[in-house]
């Protein structure tokens, strides 16, 4: 019979990465980190099961912080009694429901061969011959985050999934996925697996993702001058959707951007709106720059970040140089090809500053460029 982890294939190049890092025993730590619906918790789970069934460990440990969705409230044991074992399990069975049965996983579990817990339960403890997976990083507290690294024993390995990006509670800027994947970053015996847009598989994912970009950005609080400027849209565009707006004059001031390709406000407009935005022939959106005495440009609501880039970067030829923007932990990692590298971050890195400020007030994400040799 084949086990858990044989019934997987991988479909994405990230998922591939992932699958050789855990079954590679000379990485005691794996990390991965990447938005929801990239394979993270069923290629972590699906490994974990397969290592205990053949015999390589005794046991299968899965800490995972429960989350109360209204409050952001971490539930414990203490509070649920046996519920909270019950909602600890049903996550397992709906991680793996298409790889395993439910009397499968209620086996394994009345067997201890799989322990389905709350973080706390790592804590003062060192565990032997065991595969150790936290998973949902981001809302472990900070100052727990190291402590976890010290629970691996003899013939034992971590595996640590979170999302930094989407899941991170709200003003917080460095949640537990972030701190623990720096510090894996330079980690001996450690990798980090960064899973992306493009690791998305899950059926409804990355609608979810979007929509949840889409919810940020309607939600941030407006300057004075941008609820003019989204006064002004409405005024010119009634029948238009307009997400937001962002002006970043003053960004552009304080680097000392003049170049006249640089707009002074990005208008975010939902996909499928941007024409009515623009109007036929530009007749709107002249009048919202008249109007305003600002130069605006217009994109749509997708998860193509690449056309955000393209519109407010200062040199007008950089997109074709663009290969990929992708997440990487918390931030866009924006790959561009080595002969335009100086070109893309500007001299003293002024323009990689403008995209970092822009997409940190629009979306709460940093950007870094990365060089090719493509």
């Amino acid at each position: 019979m084949s086990t858990p982890l044989e019934r997987i294939k991988p479909m994405s190049i990230g998922q591939e990465r992932l699958l050789n890092a855990l079954t590679d025993t000379r990485n005691e730590i794996v990390g991965a980190f990447g938005p929801t619906g990239t394979g993270k918790s069923l290629l972590s789970c699906a490994y974990g099961i397969t290592a205990v069934l053949s015999g390589q460990y005794k046991k299968f440990i899965i800490a995972r912080p429960v989350v109360d969705v209204t409050t952001g409230e971490l539930i414990t044991p203490e509070r649920l009694g046996d519920l909270y074992y019950k909602i600890a399990a049903s996550y397992l069975e709906d991680v793996l429901g298409d790889i395993l049965s439910r009397e499968e996983i209620t086996k394994l579990i009345q067997e201890g061969k799989v322990i389905v817990t709350d973080v706390s339960y790592l804590r003062g403890r060192t565990f032997d011959d065991a595969i150790i997976f936290l998973d949902d990083a981001q809302n472990v507290q900070p100052e727990s985050a190291a402590e976890i690294l010290m629970r691996i024993g003899r013939n034992s390995r971590l595996i640590i999934a979170g999302d930094p990006v989407l899941q991170k509670p709200i003003g917080l800027e460095k949640d537990g996925a972030t701190l623990l994947r720096e510090v894996l970053l330079n980690e001996e015996n450690a990798v980090v697996i960064d899973l992306g847009l493009k690791d998305i598989v899950r059926p409804g994912a990355r609608r979810g993702v979007k929509v949840i970009f889409e919810l940020r950005m309607r939600k941030r609080e407006l300057t004075e001058s941008e609820k003019q400027l989204l006064d002004l849209v409405r005024v010119n565009a009634p029948d238009a959707d307009v997400v937001t707006v962002i002006e970043f004059k003053a960004e552009k001031e304080s680097l000392d951007i003049r170049s006249e390709n640089v707009p002074d406000a990005l208008i975010i407009a939902k996909e499928g709106h941007l024409g009515r935005v623009v109007g036929r022939g530009g007749e709107r959106i002249r009048s919202v720059e008249n109007e305003s005495g600002l130069r605006i440009r217009v994109v749509e609501m997708t998860l193509d970040f690449k056309n955000w880039i393209r519109a407010i970067h200062p040199v007008s030829w950089i997109g074709k140089h663009i290969i990929d923007v992708d997440f990487a932990g918390p931030e866009l990692a924006v790959t561009v090809r080595k002969n335009a590298f100086g070109a893309f971050v500007g001299q003293r890195g002024v323009y990689v500053r403008l995209l970092d400020r822009v997409f940190r007030r629009l979306i709460n994400v940093g950007i870094r460029a990365m060089e090719s040799e493509e």
